[in-house]
């Protein structure tokens, strides 16, 4: 089976990891993935920003690295890819407020194509108003956002996932392992190993 086209949506200071990891181990698998940016084109960079835990109140942010873009955003369709990412970070807090990227991450729902998001990439849900009766995790600080949105927040360790429908959902980067591959399960995708295929046979 051919991979599918995934659309991720990003823009300047996303979280470093949670664009680079998920864009590059969805490629490795076979799977088609935009990374496109409102106001820029194809071959445009973004800035990322790296959070890390180290201990105080909230994460701390640096700078990250520059990822390059390969879609450009005025042109996609969204009726055109098969699922849809949202990475976290500070970016998702200003990619709200673009009508074009609401009106995309809706058509996603209503159509009922597989979806994740991590991080604060629950605030585009929460803005989208997709999230009413739907459980869904986030950093626990847009927790309010879930809520305020008609969403219920799963309280979930910091390294885990949670799965509703078409949504697979995280708190932060820490949790890519179970992330991504609940993800890849909405998505179909079957990883078969070696030892699986000779048990078989």
């Amino acid at each position: 089976m051919a991979g599918q086209r995934i659309l991720m949506i990003v823009g300047d200071f996303g979280e470093d990891y949670e664009i680079m990891v998920p864009f590059q181990a969805l490629l490795a698998v076979g799977h088609t993935v935009h990374a496109v940016c409102p106001g820029k084109k194809t071959g445009d960079t973004i800035a990322t920003a790296i959070h890390d835990f180290e201990g105080q109140q909230t994460y701390s942010e640096k700078r990250g690295h520059n990822f390059a873009l390969n879609a450009d955003f005025d042109t996609i369709d969204a009726a055109s890819y098969d699922a849809l990412l949202i990475p976290g970070g500070r970016a998702p807090e200003y990619l709200r407020l673009d009508p074009r990227v609401i009106a995309a991450v809706r058509h996603f729902f209503d159509a009922r194509k597989p979806v994740a998001a991590i991080c604060h990439g629950a605030q585009i849900l929460a803005a989208a108003k997709v999230l009413e009766g739907r459980t869904a995790s986030a950093y626990p600080a847009c927790r309010f956002d879930v809520e305020l949105a008609g969403g219920r927040y799963a309280e979930i360790a910091i390294d885990a996932a949670v799965t509703d429908g078409n949504l697979v959902t995280a708190p932060a980067w820490p949790a890519h392992p179970a992330w991504i591959a609940q993800f890849l399960a909405v998505l179909g995708t079957r990883i078969v190993h070696r030892g699986d295929m000779q048990a078989a046979a």
